[in-house]
This record gives C-alpha cells, sequence and structure tokens, in this order.
C-alpha cells in the first residue's frame, strides 16, 4: 500500500482482525504497553507535521481527520505539492487562524506493538508552559531540529527543560533533510553541535536520527535517500524503547490516598494510584505524615480482591487497625518510608505573566495533599544559552530558578529524581486559582531537620484563662488615612477600661523596629504582614487580645494570617474609606507627595488595594463615627466570647 501523497512510502495495512474477532482484537490492544512521548524544539520545527505523518501511517485516523485530509488532497497539483498535515492534528481553531501552536494538543495512535499518546507542544518561547505541562507526563522526548538552522535557542531550552522534568530518552529528530539534499555533513554537524551542549546539561544518551515528516523519510521505514544512516526508524525506535513506568514496580511502595472509602460501617478503604513499589495483603505498613503502622488485610478492587497490587494500579487497602488516615496522606512500607519535612530546596519553572512574589503563600499541591506555602527570593536563574546561574530577586514567566520553599505544615515527599509523583508539584495563586509554577523537589533543608516544634506543660488557653478572656486578632485593615489607627486605639481603650488584656501592633510602629529594614515594594510588604502574623500569633499564645492596624493591601496576606491563627481567633475589621475622602484627609500628607511622584508603590494611587470579600466587621466611615465604630467592634468581640471558668 502506497502513500496517495508522496507515491513510495510503505504505510501500516489496517490489521483486519477486528472484523474477524473483536473479542480477541480487544484482548490484544488491551496489552500493549502504553508510550506517552513529546513532540518539541523551535518554532517550524516540523512537529505537527511529524505527528500528522505517524497518525497517517498507522492509519488510526478519525474520519474527521480523514475528511479534511481528503478535503486538501484536492489542493495538491501535479507537482505533488504540501499537504498541510498540521490540520490533521490541530485540534485548536486559533492555531489555524494565527499559524502557530499555542496549547498542547495531545493525540493517540498505535501500531501492532505499542500504543502511544503524543503531545504536540508549541515551540514559543511564551508558551513555555504549555510544553512543560505536556513533559510532565512524557516518557521520552522528541526534539526536532530544523536541518536547515540547526540547533536554536528554543532547542537547548526544550532540552533543559525534558532533562529536568526527568525525560531520560530523547530523540534528536533532524527533521527537513529533504530540504539540504539529505546531506550527511549537515546532519554529523549538528549532532555534534547538540551532544555538547547535551553533555553540559546532563544528558548522557540520546538517539540522533536524519528524517523528513513530510516526505516520510526514516519514520516508519528507512529511507533509500540516507543509505549512510544505519539506525533504526523513528516508529521502530518508539515501539522498543524502554518507559519510566517500567522501573516504578522496582521502587519502595507509595500509595498517595485519594479518599477514604466507607460505604458502610463494616468496610472501611483507603483508596488511590500506587505511585511505585508493590503491595501484598499482610505488608506492614507506614501511614505518613503521622508514621502510625498497621497491616494490610485486603486489596480491593471493582473485579474483585487481588493477591498484590503493583505500581500504575488503582486501588482500596484495607488494614487492621482503626488508624487515622485520609487524603493527602501516603501509605508506605513500614521499614522504607519517604521523607517528610517543610522546607525544601526546589527547582521552579514560572509559568505566570505576573512574576513570583517572594514571601507570598500559594497553594503547593503535591501528589494529593495541599498545603499553603511561600517561597523566598532566587539562590539564582538559570541562563538557558549559557547554562550561567545569574542572581536574580524573583521569576518571570518562563524563568527556571532555584529556590527555598516553606510549607505551613510537614509534606511527604521523595526528590524528584527518584519519584514524579512525590517530588513534582505545582504552585496555584490563592486569589485566581490559576497555575502560576511547576516545581521539581531537591532535598529537605538541614534546618527543617534539625528544628522541632518544643512541646509546653501550659497551653495556650490556660495562659487566656488567667487573664479571663479568649484571644483574638482584631485585624485592622483599610487605606491610608482611613482611620484605622483612630479607632484600633479607641476599641483597645475601651478593653483596657474592660480589664482586658491587649496589645495594639500599628503599622507604622512596627516599621521603626522590627521591620525597618524592609521597604514598600510588593515583595516588602508582603514580608511585612507576613512579621507581623507571626508576631500576632505568639501574642495568641500568650492569651492576649491583639489589634493590629494596617494598611495590609493585599487578600491573599490577610488570609495567610487567618490561616495562621486558631478557626475564629481572627477577625478582619474593614474601614472602608473612599480613596477620595482618604485623600482629602491626608493627615500625614503622604497622597499629596505620591501625587508628585516622590512616593513610589503607594496604595490606592500606584500599588493596588484589595478589599476585603466578606470581613467580619465592616466599618463605612462616611457614615458612622469612630466612637460608636469602636463600642460597635468591642460589642461583637465580646458576645463571640465563651465564659471562662
Amino acid at each position: 500500500m502506497t502513500d496517495p501523497i508522496t507515491q513510495d512510502s510503505p504505510v501500516y495495512v489496517v490489521d483486519d482482525l477486528i472484523g474477524r474477532d473483536i473479542d480477541a482484537y480487544l484482548d490484544l490492544h488491551q496489552h500493549k504497553t502504553m508510550l506517552r512521548f513529546i513532540t518539541c524544539g523551535s518554532v517550524d520545527d516540523g512537529k505537527s507535521t511529524l505527528i500528522g505523518r505517524l497518525l497517517y501511517d498507522s492509519k488510526m485516523i478519525f474520519e474527521d481527520q480523514l475528511a479534511a485530509l481528503e478535503a486538501d488532497s484536492k489542493k495538491v497539483g501535479t507537482q505533488g505539492q504540501a499537504i498541510d498535515f498540521a490540520l490533521l492534528v490541530d485540534g485548536l481553531a486559533a492555531e489555524r487562524e494565527q499559524g502557530i501552536t499555542i496549547d498542547v494538543a495531545y493525540r493517540f495512535f498505535n501500531t501492532e506493538k505499542r500504543k502511544f499518546i503524543v503531545a504536540d507542544c508549541p515551540g514559543h518561547e511564551q508558551y513555555t508552559r504549555n510544553m512543560v505541562t505536556g513533559a510532565s507526563t512524557a516518557d521520552l522526548a522528541v526534539i526536532l531540529v530544523d536541518a536547515r538552522k540547526g540547533v536554536l535557542v528554543q532547542t537547548r531550552r526544550h532540552s533543559y527543560l525534558c532533562h529536568l522534568i526527568g525525560i531520560r530518552n530523547v530523540v534528536l529528530a533532524v527533521n527537513k533533510m529533504d530540504l539540504v539534499d539529505y546531506d550527511q555533513a549537515t546532519f554529523d554537524a549538528i549532532v555534534r553541535d547538540y551532544a555538547e551542549f547535551a553533555r553540559s546539561i546532563g544528558i548522557e544518551t540520546f538517539t540522533a536520527m536524519p528524517i523528513s515528516g513530510f516526505a516520510g523519510d526514516n519514520i516508519t521505514t528507512h529511507s533509500a535517500k540516507t543509505p549512510w544512516y544505519a539506525g533504526p526508524t523513528l516508529v521502530d525506535h518508539l515501539e522498543q524503547v524502554e518507559v519510566n513506568a517500567a522501573h516504578d514496580g522496582d521502587k519502595p511502595f507509595r500509595m498517595p490516598v485519594q479518599w477514604v472509602n466507607r460505604p458502610n460501617l463494616d468496610f472501611r478503604g483507603f483508596s488511590g494510584l500506587i505511585a511505585t513499589g508493590s503491595v501484598r495483603p499482610g505488608d506492614t505498613i507506614r501511614v505518613l505524615p503521622s508514621g502510625k503502622t498497621s497491616t494490610v488485610t485486603r486489596i480491593v478492587t471493582l473485579d474483585g480482591d487481588l493477591d498484590q497490587a503493583v505500581a500504575g494500579q488503582s486501588v482500596t487497602l484495607c488494614l487492621a487497625d482503626e488508624i487515622d488516615c485520609s487524603r493527602g496522606d501516603v501509605i508506605a512500607l513500614a521499614d522504607a518510608p519517604p521523607q517528610v519535612a517543610d522546607q525544601f530546596e526546589a527547582t521552579l519553572v514560572w509559568l505566570n505573566d505576573e512574576a513570583l512574589i517572594p514571601g507570598r503563600a500559594y497553594w503547593l499541591k503535591l501528589g494529593t495533599q495541599t498545603v499553603s506555602a511561600t517561597v523566598q527570593h532566587p539562590k539564582y536563574v538559570v541562563n538557558i544559552n549559557t547554562m550561567e546561574h545569574m542572581a536574580a530577586k524573583t521569576l518571570d514567566l518562563n524563568a527556571i530558578g532555584v529556590v527555598e520553599v516553606t510549607a505551613d505544615k510537614p509534606v511527604v515527599f521523595e526528590p524528584y529524581v527518584d519519584n514524579r509523583t512525590l517530588g513534582g508539584f505545582i504552585l496555584i495563586d490563592k486569589i485566581t486559582n490559576a497555575t502560576v509554577a511547576a516545581g521539581m523537589l531537591h532535598f529537605s533543608l538541614r534546618r527543617a531537620q534539625n528544628v522541632h516544634w518544643q512541646a509546653l506543660d501550659i497551653t495556650r488557653e490556660a495562659r487566656a484563662a488567667m487573664k479571663g478572656q479568649t484571644a483574638r486578632v482584631l485585624w485592622f485593615t483599610g487605606l491610608s488615612g482611613s482611620g484605622k489607627s483612630t479607632i484600633a486605639n479607641l476599641v483597645e481603650k475601651k478593653l483596657h477600661a474592660l480589664g482586658k488584656h491587649t496589645f495594639l501592633l500599628d503599622g507604622d510602629n512596627v516599621r521603626h523596629g522590627l521591620n525597618k529594614d524592609l521597604g514598600f515594594t510588593e515583595a516588602d510588604r508582603i514580608e511585612n504582614i507576613r512579621r507581623v502574623g507571626e508576631v500576632a500569633r505568639l501574642m495568641t499564645d500568650a492569651g492576649l487580645i491583639v489589634i493590629t492596624a494596617f494598611i495590609s493591601p493585599f487578600r491573599a496576606e490577610r488570609d495567610m494570617v487567618r490561616a495562621m491563627m486558631e478557626p475564629g481567633e481572627f477577625v478582619e475589621v474593614f474601614i472602608d474609606t473612599p480613596l477620595e475622602e482618604a485623600e482629602r484627609r491626608d493627615v500625614k500628607g503622604l497622597y499629596k507627595k505620591a501625587r508628585q511622584g516622590a512616593l513610589k508603590n503607594f496604595t490606592g494611587i500606584d500599588s493596588p488595594y484589595e478589599a476585603p470579600d466578606s470581613a467580619e466587621i465592616h466599618v463605612d466611615t462616611t457614615r458612622e463615627q469612630a466612637e460608636d465604630a469602636a463600642e460597635r467592634i468591642v460589642n461583637h468581640i465580646l458576645a463571640q466570647w465563651t465564659p471562662v471558668i
């Protein structure tokens, strides 16, 4: 059978087993191994054309794709002009309109030996985040290079990211060999150039092959036009390469718990996808981070109980003991548990248009675990062209840097090089819910291992009871000049008159001592609030009623402080004053300076203020006097208290 486009490229003959014995056909495909791979490289290196060739030659094209191909084939003249194979795989209308790939397009096909999922990733630098998405689950990367252009910046960037993400099977596909007359010297020069770069980033081996995605050379069969090439065809290599998952079964048993399954009182199981290793009934397991141990009694699936479960299977484990285990925990073999820590070094690939804000709290999602985490200033960023480590204060879109990450509670993890599931994570913006970064954990920081929480005999409840009150944090927020400090001071005076133990933390006052090293950039504002939050938490441990008066312009940071406190302990008080009124008052002359450009990053002028969505107490200063507002706030707090006996 020949390709109607080139007239001389053999293709797979469709197996008629499906027509003769459907059960045998399904059984055959059920037991095929699966290879996930990614095509990447610079713009116009021919990624979509190559995938189109693979789909066409494997004859696994949907009817609508065939229709598109048939419609386009009418455009082919007697000269055998190019059919746009990208139309075969391009499911995004915007791509066709703009002529670029702007997202990851996943396609599925199979040969007689293996099933495949291929991710066609964009080549433009601004869509590096999409490439990272496609590579995150891949076992192999096909790095395409245009034979006319050689190794480019994006070739290096994508190769570095693939290696960073843990892809160890790399194919250097020197494409468009038909446009350089299948010249061996051109191919050899590109391979030498790439090999030098590959060694510098730690790629130990790769498979290089000369191909033409359009003409079909060395895709499914060896091309007579490259007699000097004795290596495998691309499809032969894809069929034979060993996938990463093949080694997962040899690693220690790890199963992140996705949910607790309890349909009735007689059954309690813990369900999840086994990441690595294997488990049998009778095995002693350990649940982390608690460290509790038990024994596996049953391995339950929809098809019945199993004698053994291995990596890649979704199962429900029943345990001999009623131990505390919930979503986010990890079940492991008792004698070979993973690590638990709350501070790490990691590599981050920043995926968001807005730069990293050091100190801001993000959601960190690792496996089934979700915790609040902050990122410190980068240790360095990587220059993709030179591999130089460069100093940086933040990470911008597509930047790759090494950072320290601190979580608000212990995380079960393993280094990414050992376990993708327990070593790879994403960061999520708490306000927008956008994924802002992908990360790979290296190791826990030594200080996290050496610093332990010291248990104390006198509890925070006992300290508060001695004072005859319940600890609270009254967090006043609002624009400069809104009246925060005035009302906060009145509230403290009223509580003091009632014999309550209080302490007022004022925004200006703490900058004379605790936070005098901080400026007014967004990052410094965040660190300012973080420090104040930690101080306020310590004061509530002492049983005090803490009153704070800070602009605290960002919801994420106010939510960060709320999360530090016990439930119900944080009371947000929004002092709502219109900008025009606050500017009219301008008690300290700050608005005037900001309008003149003498005061940068001033809230309300050239820095945003994010008003609370649902503050516990809302004070509209255009309708309520300061004295009345203070009285209402005190009454609100007193009404919430539980009598102390």
